[in-house]
């Protein structure tokens, strides 16, 4: 069977969260983004582990028959973020014990700072049979190749996958040798429960049912078979561009200013600049069984951008509902036959979805934390 799954999101315990997030509307936003597997997000935290094991029975938690993963993102001392999955609550308390004594807010931060190496992270993930990736592994921010070179360098031995996060995709990723033999994960590090934001990005995976070790197989053994996200020009780090301002530059014109803008803001390196400076290929060499990269963003983005409104206007709320009528969002986008939507929606609707499923959109590329916009045929 084939199930589509978003492996990193937030609870209200983390910074910048909604705090009406809980594990009930986390599985409504889920049904009808059309996700069947979603990881809890913050495990770790106290407050979140006791809503967490509300919905637990027998080692397996469901929710309203979405099916949840224990996981959690920490950030170690280089400020470099990792993203975690636990088989259950046992493992994930026993990785909490290894570094609670490193983590001065471990029990008030859901995304816990921990005064350890990634190599460290990862010893302890492995001892507790968790499976460890970076988390948005190119972003400008607190991510490895932020300020690191080399993921074995940095890690010491291999971890079990890598989060692409949403200004890079597999064409970006795969310019890099060291990364052909990691699975690539897509997922949204949502901060809320909404369609628009849950399942931004989102896998694919073949098992033959839905249990963690099917999930741990999947991911372990090629059983990957789509990566969803977003363009990477679409994300808000694609392009080296001022923080403050968002002027975009040449890396080199950058580096002549000292990485300082105009307007006195800093300039943040792109995914784009950075990928080139790691890769050693021109473009990306996917490996054997690497699956597709579909690049896609939330339906209500692409409806406000059909109509030239808002996401969160009322008009394009509407149109949502009618398409969700035919199926979930994720049908909607990739599924379900364009005759059936250009029955349900305006024709720029259609036009819109069916341009995405073509290609044949342009972007206007994202930098220094803007989002690039999308402009249809």
């Amino acid at each position: 069977m084939l199930i589509n799954a978003d492996l990193h999101i937030h609870s209200p315990f983390s910074g910048g969260t909604s705090d009406t997030i809980d594990l009930r509307r986390i599985a409504a936003g889920a049904k009808m983004k059309g996700l069947q597997v979603v990881a809890t997000g913050d495990c770790l935290h106290p407050a979140w582990q006791r809503e967490i094991k509300k919905y637990e029975e027998n080692g397996v938690i469901v929710v309203d028959g979405v099916h949840f993963v224990l996981g959690v993102e920490v950030e170690d001392k280089n400020r470099v973020h990792h993203v975690l999955l636990f088989p259950d609550f046992s493992a994930a308390d026993e990785f909490r014990e290894r570094i609670e004594r490193h983590s001065p807010n471990i029990r008030e931060e859901g995304r816990p700072k921990v005064s350890l190496s990634g190599a460290e992270i990862l010893e302890r993930a492995i001892e507790t049979h968790a499976l460890l990736g970076p988390a948005h592994a190119f972003t400008p921010w607190t991510s490895l190749y932020a300020y690191f070179d080399s993921l074995m360098d940095y890690y010491g031995k291999k971890p079990s996958f890598i989060e692409l996060g949403l200004s890079a995709d597999s064409e970006y990723a795969d310019r890099i040798s060291e990364l052909h033999s990691l699975p690539f994960l897509t997922n949204s590090d949502a901060h809320s429960y909404m369609p628009h934001r849950l399942g931004r990005e989102f896998n694919r995976l073949e098992v033959e049912e839905i249990t963690w070790d099917e999930i741990r197989r999947a991911i372990e053994h090629n059983r990957i078979v789509l990566n969803v996200g977003f363009p990477p020009a679409k994300g808000k780090y694609n392009r080296t561009a001022c923080s403050s301002c968002y002027r975009q530059y040449e890396k080199e014109k950058a580096a002549q200013m000292h990485w300082r803008c105009y307007c006195g803001g800093t300039i943040k390196k792109g995914v784009r600049d950075r990928i080139d400076e790691l890769a050693d290929s021109p473009r990306g060499v996917h490996p054997e069984g690497r699956p597709p990269y579909v690049h896609l963003i939330p339906l209500a983005e692409i409806i406000g951008q059909a109509l030239g409104l808002e996401y969160h206007a009322g008009i394009v709320k509407k149109r949502w509902e009618e398409l969700s009528r035919l199926g979930s969002e994720i049908e909607v986008l990739l599924d379900i036959n364009i005759s059936l939507i250009r029955k349900s929606a305006p024709p720029a609707v259609a036009d819109a979805i069916e341009a995405f499923r073509n290609g044949t959109i342009r972007i206007v590329p994202g930098g220094g934390g803007k989002y690039g916009e999308v402009i249809l045929p």
